[in-house]
């Protein structure tokens, strides 16, 4: 199966439309948002396009497709708003026969790992950077950011298609690609 992963869109209205245009031509079978979804936060500029309403709206639109966990900029009024589940500090996700440990990455990260067993992934957003690589055992996987990249990246997303994970901008190019085969 396929899954899109996104984290910190960050209540950019420009930048979700990618994204639900990227979800619907990729056609994933799920969207796991990793966080941040609505708030810029306050130690981040205004996203381009920041209309958190209309991002209500296109999210909603799929909430039967959506997966999320929350970020630290999500609030109790946020979940008043989605009509999906976004409170969740963290998500164990069985995907493609492997295991994912799904946060925003601003309690558990690679430097602060969650208990995991050999083989599982980390994947997480917060730090609005890349990663895709193995750790020890373990492998540690973050899409970047969808509306307010760092470190010179560009806007990018992640992709799961069977054990393949892929980092790929709005432009349509991979940016960095991994094959997640267990590690023992």
């Amino acid at each position: 199966m396929k899954y899109m992963f996104a984290s910190d869109i960050h209540g950019s209205a420009w930048y979700c439309r990618k994204l639900l245009e990227e979800y619907r031509r990729s056609a994933p079978d799920r969207l796991v948002l990793l966080g941040d979804i609505l708030y810029h936060g306050p130690r981040n500029d205004l996203p381009r396009e920041y209309a958190p309403k209309e991002v209500i709206g296109l999210l909603n639109g799929i909430k039967e497709e959506i997966y999320a966990v929350r970020g630290n900029c999500e609030a109790e009024v946020d979940q008043m708003v989605l009509e999906f589940p976004v409170m969740a500090d963290y998500g164990v996700l069985a995907l493609n026969g492997l295991t994912f440990y799904a946060t925003h990455g601003h309690v558990y990260h690679p430097d602060h790992l969650p208990p995991m067993k050999p083989g599982d992934i980390l994947i997480y957003g917060h730090t609005h950077l890349l990663r895709a690589e193995a750790i020890g055992s373990n492998y540690v996987l973050n899409p970047g950011s969808v509306s307010i990249p760092k470190g010179g990246n560009p806007a990018t997303f992640g992709i799961l298609d069977g054990q393949e994970f892929s980092i790929v901008d709005f432009e349509g190019n991979v940016v960095k690609n991994l094959i997640l085969n267990p590690i023992i």
